[in-house]
């Protein structure tokens, strides 16, 4: 690493945490290499609809798609003169492609390549997240399908409310992301071209090239939609895109980053309780003071990259709302930021819930003793209607079960002692009917429902069909490795 990089500040979404695929997408040599294509597209489309384009032009262009040091250092130097970075690029590559000079951009304004390559990177970035976020879902899956029958204290206002399991809980998180998975495919899915529209979008200058034949200039608009593979251009545009794209696409995302810190946040609260553990590695630290702990620094990261991700939505709907007419530069800069940005944060977002999720600890013991403190108080019930059977009657069993349980919760609450109420039960001589029942009746899987069978059910009707397009990633994927 050179001194220089500590001189200046650096984005940790690039330099600390996110995937190098990620990185690359959104870096200037993609920008300016994808420009490049653009161009050699258009020309392409352009000369099979009769423009006098020489095959040497082609050539030059489809051989120099890729930018080294001295092009990227002419061109930084061309923008600085030309205070223009599309005209500056446009040199550039007409330098290494002298043939093709003439005929670069031609016709196009600088939103031909600016916009069209930001639907491709859009899109691009959509391809890397979703068999991301699939590969999370399965991994979630794997442990929602081991500990489907695991009971556990179910929460309601953070109180102990009715036993759940452990894998019915973590199918609440997996549900979430599956609309996340959804909604980003979706998003994918709707994307379409900006394509050959012009200064205003009116194709004006795309008309005079072809002598005012329209339907030439609707076969290059579709021409050059077709080269890229996206599936329609849009059918209207200004100078620019409807910012309102970038709406459609950084929702989903904002949309993930709430069920990201939900799901990382209820890791955490369940991290104090003890009765699950983060991936905590050999040589890991919790604490520079004190050194037993073992804090859920993956979780606490995710909801703060959550947080983060959650605003950058803002920046698009404000932007969209204050374009004016065609188009204003407002966006620009804005834009530059807001997109790279959400898409970085996801994959590292996306990337740390992979390695919680490939190493999450439970501790059945701390989770059985919890449910012990508790369980009494909720199996009263039980204990009445097993009365009741037995022949006894239900108002005078509820106020002795009643003032039998106070007496057990003054000894929790005020003597901090363990919850003894079925032993109250068990010498009190009304319930020598059921006495022998009682560690039926206690026992913690007569509480939890339909939860294992919910938990199969939907992992074969739901997450399974769901994860079959990524199937191939997910056979092939490795452990997630955390940057610091």
């Amino acid at each position: 690493m050179s001194s220089s990089s500590f001189e200046s500040w650096q984005s940790p979404l690039s330099a600390r945490y996110a995937s190098k695929e990620m990185s690359n997408l959104f870096s200037n040599a993609t920008r300016f290499g994808t420009w490049r294509q653009l161009w050699l597209n258009l020309a392409i489309a352009e000369k099979e609809l009769g423009l006098d384009i020489p095959d040497e032009a082609i050539e030059q262009m489809r051989n120099n798609l890729t930018l080294d040091d001295a092009q990227m250092k002419l061109a930084a130097e061309e923008e600085k003169k030309r205070r223009h970075d599309v005209m500056a690029h446009v040199h550039t590559f007409g330098v290494v492609a002298p043939a093709a000079a003439g005929f670069i951009h031609l016709g196009a304004t600088s939103c031909y390549v600016t916009d069209n390559a930001d639907l491709i990177f859009l899109r691009r970035g959509l391809d890397l997240l979703l068999p991301k976020l699939a590969l999370v879902i399965h991994r979630l899956a794997a442990f929602a399908r081991r500990y489907r029958d695991l009971p556990t204290l179910g929460f309601t206002h953070m109180q102990p409310a009715q036993l759940t399991t452990v894998g019915k809980r973590a199918t609440l998180w997996i549900q979430e992301l599956l609309w996340d998975l959804r909604n980003l495919k979706r998003a994918r899915d709707d994307l379409g071209f900006r394509g050959v529209k012009g200064t205003t979008g009116t194709q004006a200058s795309f008309l005079q090239l072809f002598d005012g034949d329209h339907d030439k200039v609707e076969a290059l608009d579709e021409r050059v939609t077709a080269l890229f593979g996206f599936p329609y251009a849009m059918p209207v545009t200004g100078q620019t895109y409807s910012r309102k794209v970038d709406i459609d696409v950084l929702n989903p995302l904002a949309s993930f980053s709430a069920s990201a810190l939900k799901m990382a946040t209820d890791i955490r609260l369940l991290c104090h309780l003890k009765e699950i553990e983060e991936p905590f590695e050999k040589d890991q630290i919790g604490s520079s003071a004190m050194a037993y702990k073992r804090n859920p620094m993956r979780s606490e990261r995710v909801c703060g990259l959550a947080r983060w991700l959650g605003n950058c939505v803002s920046s698009a709907r404000e932007t969209a709302g204050a374009q004016w007419m065609e188009r204003t530069l407002d966006d620009s800069a804005n834009r530059r930021l807001s997109i790279p940005e959400a898409f970085l944060t996801t994959d590292v977002i996306l990337t740390i819930l992979q390695n919680i999720s490939e190493g999450l600890v439970v501790y059945p013991a701390i989770i059985s003793r919890r449910i012990a403190g508790e369980l009494p108080f909720m199996a009263t019930e039980n204990v009445i209607m097993a009365m009741v059977r037995a022949g006894g009657d239900r108002q005078e069993c509820h106020e002795r079960i009643r003032v039998l349980s106070h007496q057990a919760a003054r000894v929790v609450k005020e003597e901090g002692g363990e919850n003894d109420l079925i032993e109250r039960i068990r010498g009190d001589n009304y319930f020598n009917p059921i006495a022998d029942r009682l560690d039926e009746l206690l026992d913690p899987k007569s509480f939890i429902g339909r939860a294992p069978q919910q938990v199969d059910s939907f992992l074969e009707k739901w997450v399974k069909p769901a994860l079959e397009p990524y199937q191939a990633t997910i056979n092939s994927a490795q452990k997630a490795e955390l940057s610091v």
